[in-house]
């Protein structure tokens, strides 16, 4: 008779905790091997659909890992949502001294901005909400990035 072996069950995370015990985004760290080709991605995009709140929860640890990146540059946050305040920035836990909060004027759009920021390279990395993009903005977005030596993530939120 041959003994009963049981196969050896893999402990499951919950989704929220398999997904925040991963790096946030390693597509977004500039120093990362490239992963196309010889340039690293300088473009990336989020969708988060759902309740307010709960695209928060999971915006925060992106954004606070974007705040503590190594580079000396700033992280810039473009015409972000009105509840993205200073004080959710603070009880995210972002680091407020490397963050940039910056809303286009009354003669520029939240685009020319996000690509003024981008091309200018005082920022590793430049978070705009611009909602769904055509395939000519994401140009621009790649374009100026490419210029600045600095990366863009476009979220979007539902």
């Amino acid at each position: 008779m041959q003994p009963f072996i049981q196969p050896q069950q893999q402990v499951q995370l919950p989704l929220f905790e398999a997904f925040l015990a991963q790096p946030v985004l390693p597509g977004l760290k500039a120093k990362q091997a490239p992963l196309k080709g010889n340039q690293p991605e300088l473009f990336s995009e989020l969708a988060l659909r759902g309740a307010p709140g709960h695209c928060h929860s999971l915006l925060a640890p992106i954004l606070r890992e974007l705040s503590e990146e190594d580079d000396n540059r700033w992280l810039a946050l473009i015409a972000p949502p009105g509840s993205l305040t200073q004080a959710w920035l603070r009880d995210a836990g972002l680091n407020r001294e490397r963050i940039l909060l910056l809303q286009p004027g009354s003669n520029q759009t939240p685009l020319q901005l996000a690509c003024e920021a981008l091309r200018l390279g005082h920022s590793h990395t430049v978070v705009s909400w611009l909602g769904n993009l055509n395939q000519s903005t994401r140009q621009q977005l790649l374009r100026a990035a490419a210029a600045g030596n600095a990366q863009s993530l476009n979220i979007r939120l539902g």
